[in-house]
C-alpha cells in the first residue's frame, strides 16, 4: 500500500490556493492562445484541467514508486534496501509524493543543515548573547557546501556550549523545543566519526520535507541565510546530471552519503516559459542494512537512482506548470 499524500505540512492553504488557481488560469489562458495561434490547442497543457488533481497527484506517486520496482529489477537499487521519497509542490501546496516518509533512516551528512539551523535557533533566542559572526559562517559553508565533517563537528560543539553541555544531544534537543512539528523522527546523538561513518543520527523524509518548507517560507530564523548557504554549488544529486535539468534550475540541497546510505534533500526551483519560478521540494533516501562492499560503484548505482527519480518527478512537473 502506497503512503498517500498529504498537505498537512502546510497551514493556511486558503489564500495560497486561490492566487495558484489565478495564476494558473492566466498562465493556461496564455497557453491556450497560443496554441491556438499555433493551430494546436491543448486544454491540458494549458493547466485547464487542474495540475494538481487528486489523480494526478496519485498517478505521480505511482510513477515514482513503479519507476522504483523498476530500478530494483535493474539492480541499481538491492531488493533489501529501503527507500523513501518525498515530494512537494510550493505553488499548489500540495503534497506529490510520499513513500516511507515517516520511517526515520540514517541521515549522514544531510544532519548538516538541522544542526546549523539548531545554532540559528540559539542566535535568535540569546538576545545578543549568541552572535552569527564571519568566522561561523565560514565554519557553516564547510560543514554544509564542503560538507567537512571537522566543521560540523565544530558546529555541534558550539551549540552545546550554548545549552547544557551535553553534546550532540543538545542540537536535537534545540531543534525540538523550537519546532517540535518539523523535526519529529530526528534523532542527533553522535558527532560525526573519521571516516564520516556516522550511522547513529536519524531523519525521516519527512522531517526533511517540512524542514525545506518552512525554509522556504521563512518561518525558522536565518531562512535567508541558511538557503544561501544550501544554494553554493556542490555535487548534487537532484540536478546534477539529471537528463531533463536545464541550467535555469536552482537547487538548494545537501546530500548524505555513507556505505549504507545514499540520500538527498532540497528544493528545485524551475521556471515556467512565461518566466514565473516554480519551487518543490525533493527528497530521496536509499538505505541498506550493512555497509556495501564496492563503495564507488554503489553510491554511484543508487546516487543515479535518485537521478533518475528526479528525473520523472521534474517532468511531470514540467507537463504541468509548462517549465522551460
Amino acid at each position: 500500500m502506497y503512503d498517500q499524500p498529504r498537505d498537512s505540512d502546510h497551514p493556511d492553504l486558503f489564500n495560497q490556493h486561490f492566487f495558484v488557481n489565478r495564476r494558473g488560469f492566466l498562465e493556461g489562458l496564455a497557453a491556450l492562445s497560443a496554441g491556438l495561434l499555433c493551430g494546436t490547442p491543448s486544454f491540458a497543457k494549458a493547466g485547464f484541467f487542474g495540475q494538481d488533481t487528486p489523480q494526478r497527484q496519485d498517478a505521480l506517486q505511482r510513477q515514482v514508486a513503479d519507476l522504483v520496482q523498476r530500478l530494483k529489477a535493474q539492480g541499481q537499487i538491492s531488493e533489501n534496501e529501503k527507500t523513501a521519497w518525498s515530494v512537494y509542490d510550493f505553488s499548489a501546496g500540495k503534497k506529490l509524493v510520499a513513500i516511507n516518509e515517516d520511517a526515520p533512516r540514517q541521515a549522514a551528512s544531510m544532519i548538516k543543515p538541522f544542526v546549523a539551523q539548531a545554532f540559528f535557533f540559539q542566535v535568535k533566542n540569546s538576545r545578543g548573547r549568541v552572535r552569527y559572526t564571519e568566522d561561523i559562517r565560514d565554519t557553516m559553508e564547510r560543514s554544509i557546501r564542503r560538507s567537512s565533517n571537522p566543521a560540523t563537528n565544530e558546529l555541534i560543539e558550539l551549540v552545546s556550549r550554548n545549552q547544557s553541555q551535553r553534546g550532540p544531544k543538545d542540537v536535537e534537543t534545540v531543534l525540538k523545543t523550537n519546532a517540535p512539528q518539523v523535526f519529529v523522527q530526528t534523532r542527533v546523538v553522535e558527532k560525526i566519526p573519521a571516516g564520516g561513518k556516522t550511522y547513529r543520527n536519524l531523519a525521516s523524509a519527512h522531517d526533511y520535507s517540512r524542514f525545506l518548507i518552512a525554509l522556504w517560507e521563512d518561518r525558522l530564523p536565518y531562512s535567508q541565510e541558511l538557503r544561501a548557504l544550501m544554494a553554493l554549488p556542490n555535487h548534487d544529486r537532484i540536478c546534477q546530471g539529471v537528463a531533463s535539468m536545464p541550467s535555469s534550475v536552482r537547487v538548494y540541497d545537501k546530500t548524505g552519503s555513507t556505505s549504507q546510505l545514499c540520500g538527498n534533500m532540497g528544493i528545485i526551483e524551475a521556471q515556467t516559459l512565461f518566466g514565473r519560478r516554480v519551487p518543490y521540494a525533493f527528497v530521496g533516501i536509499i538505505e541498506r542494512s550493512s555497509s556495501a562492499k564496492n563503495y564507488g560503484t554503489w553510491i554511484t548505482q543508487r546516487s543515479n537512482a535518485i537521478r533518475a527519480v528526479s528525473n520523472l518527478v521534474y517532468l511531470d512537473m514540467k507537463d504541468r506548470y509548462r517549465l522551460a
